[in-house]
């Protein structure tokens, strides 16, 4: 259940990022039930991709870059999570699953949004931690 939720979230998040950022994007249909049929297998897929390049990679990146976010206060995060859209972006692509990230700034807004969603549908569903 844990697991279901927590990719619901990340597909969530991704869907929202998609629709609101200009260089965040599923490829294919639209509108209509075509759109939905088409892109549902994929926003879950890409969902699970952003979910093990974060658990994997970013606690690599982030012990790298410790002096980095020091000396920006925090900022530099930003950067690692845009990194890690910007990844699975790539990954997508490769895989030809019709998702894409176009450009650094897309990234940055893109886990701007990812991270707000992630939190607020975490507040709305309840957090299996506690």
């Amino acid at each position: 259940m844990r697991f279901l939720s927590w990719l619901l979230t990340n597909a969530v998040a991704l869907a929202t990022a998609a629709w609101l950022v200009d260089g965040v994007r599923f490829t294919g249909p639209s509108s209509g039930t075509a759109e939905l049929e088409h892109k549902w297998p994929t926003l879950l897929v890409v969902a699970l991709i952003l979910g093990v390049v974060t658990s994997f990679v970013k606690p690599v990146l982030t012990i790298l870059s410790i002096p980095f976010i020091v000396l920006t206060l925090g900022l530099f995060l930003l950067v690692i999570n845009a990194a890690m859209l910007a990844l699975t972006g790539w990954l997508a692509e490769q895989l030809d699953l019709g998702f894409r990230v176009d450009g650094f700034w897309a990234a940055v807004l893109g886990a701007v949004v990812i991270t707000v969603m992630t939190w607020v549908v975490d507040r709305l569903i309840g957090d299996d931690r506690r």
